[in-house]
């Protein structure tokens, strides 16, 4: 009888680390449809709600994060990864599980300790042009390396034998087509003919720093009627900004949402972005050729979110704004004059290297069924029902 395949994936923490790792197993349930592939993570970060809504099994485990900002606490540290490291181990066992994949954020450290404990094959996934603390260290057990941007190899022990595979996609992404979806989208969103869209998306809980300045932009805009703009605020801060559009009169151009429960429609409906740096933001960008602005969130640790951006920003692909001059009246220098040359943004659009990352997924997916004794087509066929969500 055969033994059905089992993964254990770590992904935590944030939404960067998380739906790349929900990508994965979406890919390998594709190759391998009757695979048992569940979670490893922590109740503190956001994989305690992601992942079981995606229908996979979540195991938590004790870890604290690998920051050098716990102070003396950072001394637990060594402790506290043997004890998860074990206790990964007993759930590598206890799931069967023939290979196990770290996807970065400090829950998935364990993973690959625990596989070097229990003998089994281990994988990394590093999703930032500058790796995390937790893939430095996680690097040095195992030979087996994967990346999302190709200039993150130098950045870690043993770069020079990762391979580049792309960043995962959750959703339709991967085979989203602005110009064919543009109308529909637009029609969605409710965006006149003829007006161009700026999109402001501060991530999944919004960035304080953007919204801020969307609003005055707002202001600046309320007497055009060719220029609309949409601007993701996050739950807590949805109210405060709506109520002072209302104030400035920028709610004549502009309209905030908590949220986006199609990415695919903002996307393919607006003309520009502008928004932070995460890795799987900057690959969204990179695939479907979007314009943009890219403001890195400057407390990401190793400062990755401004190496993210370079990714683009080097290859004409989007403008590089640093939070700190992240004003209204910086924003709408920058802007709109985009917004006014629409060949400028088109000749942005196709500056982006798509790269693999619309089939890493995949890639990915093969690269952990061949360590298991799977081996699989890696050009499985790209496909998926789910609305895209935002991504952080």
């Amino acid at each position: 009888m055969r033994t059905p395949l089992s993964v254990v994936i770590g992904a935590g923490g944030t939404g960067g680390h998380i739906y790349p790792g929900l990508a994965l197993a979406d890919a390998l349930r594709r190759a391998v449809p009757d695979a048992v592939i569940s979670f490893v993570g922590t109740e503190r970060g956001l994989e305690k709600a992601l992942i079981p809504q995606a229908g996979y099994r979540l195991h938590t485990v004790d870890m604290i994060p690998f920051d050098p900002s716990l102070g003396a606490r950072r001394y637990l540290l060594p402790a506290a990864l043997l004890r998860s490291g074990a206790q990964c181990r007993a759930i590598l066992k206890e799931q069967k599980a023939q290979v196990a994949v770290g996807m970065g954020g400090y829950p998935s450290a364990p993973v690959i300790v625990g596989a070097r404990m229990a003998g089994l094959p281990s994988l990394i996934h590093e999703s930032n042009a500058v790796p995390g603390r937790a893939n430095k260290f996680a690097a040095r057990l195992t030979p087996h390396l994967a990346l999302a941007f190709d200039r993150s190899r130098e950045h870690l022990a043993g770069g020079d034998r990762a391979e580049t595979v792309g960043m995962p996609l959750v959703g339709p992404l991967a085979e989203l087509d602005r110009t064919a979806l543009r109308p529909a989208a637009r029609r969605a969103l409710g965006v006149p003919d003829g007006a161009r869209l700026l999109l402001v998306n501060g991530g999944s809980l919004g960035a304080a720093r953007l919204t801020e300045a969307a609003i005055g932009l707002a202001g600046r805009y309320r007497g055009r009627r060719d220029l609309r703009l949409l601007i993701k605020t996050g739950p807590a801060a949805l109210e405060e900004t709506s109520a002072r559009l209302a104030e400035n009169g920028g709610s004549a151009v502009a309209e905030a949402v908590p949220y986006l429960d199609r990415m695919d429609l903002a996307y393919a409906a607006a003309d520009l972005v502008v928004c932070r740096a995460g890795s799987a933001t900057v690959a969204e960008l990179a695939t479907i050729g979007m314009p943009a602005v890219l403001v890195p969130y400057p407390h990401a640790p190793g400062d990755h979110q401004t190496h993210n951006a370079r990714v683009l920003s080097d290859a004409g692909a989007a403008l590089l704004l640093p939070d700190a001059e992240a004003s209204d009246g910086r924003l709408d220098a920058l802007v709109t004059p985009l917004l006014d040359n629409p060949a400028r943004l088109a000749a942005m659009g196709r500056a982006a290297d798509p790269g693999t990352h619309a089939r890493a997924a995949d890639l990915l997916a093969a690269k952990a069924l061949a360590l298991a004794g799977h081996p699989h087509d890696s050009t499985a066929s790209l496909h998926s029902t789910t609305p895209l969500k935002e991504s952080a």
